[in-house]
């Protein structure tokens, strides 16, 4: 393994900026532990291998809701709308109840959390992680996929939400 030396240069606040010129869409990734809902917003989601079906996201290690994503045993990747910002918002909240009103949300055959209104679910069962960093680099396999609608999907760039719009030619 190569070891890999901290850039002393490079000022954090300075790469975050950099990060945020990068537009990315928002899921919220939900499960059931213990029979208690668990979800947090995550916008570093993506695709990783269609055979298997693969997808990743990151999450802190600080997280106070990995523990409860960890021990299920299946999680879904809830991928939301564009008028769905209040609630990545709520899920990026920390000490309050997430899954309370105004959330709207229904279990699935197992339990898992399922939040109404987004685009789609993709249902999946744990396949790995690896600690990189300050994060948790999360790799789930996909046993599932519900669409719902045909919504653009919500954003994330700059510290803001937002929707897709598509791109017009002008001819």
């Amino acid at each position: 393994m190569t070891e890999v030396l901290p850039n002393l240069a490079l000022d954090p606040a300075r790469f975050r900026q950099a990060l945020a010129h990068h537009a990315a869409g928002v899921v919220v990734v939900t499960a059931a532990s213990g029979g208690e809902p668990a979800g947090l917003t995550a916008t570093s989601f993506s695709s990783v291998s269609l055979d298997p079906p693969l997808v990743a996201f990151y999450v802190d290690r600080s997280s106070t809701t990995w523990p409860a994503l960890r021990a299920a045993g299946r999680f879904a990747v809830n991928i939301l709308a564009g008028d769905q910002a209040d609630l990545a918002s709520r899920f990026a909240r920390r000490g309050i109840d997430r899954f309370a009103p105004p959330t709207a949300w229904q279990a699935d055959e197992h339990g898992t959390p399922l939040l109404d209104g987004a685009c789609a679910h993709l249902l999946c069962t744990p396949h790995d992680t690896i600690v990189l960093g300050d994060h948790i680099l999360v790799v789930g396999l996909v046993t599932g996929a519900d669409l719902h609608t045909g919504g653009r999907p919500l954003l994330y760039h700059r510290g803001r939400f937002g929707r897709f719009l598509p791109y017009r030619r002008t001819p």
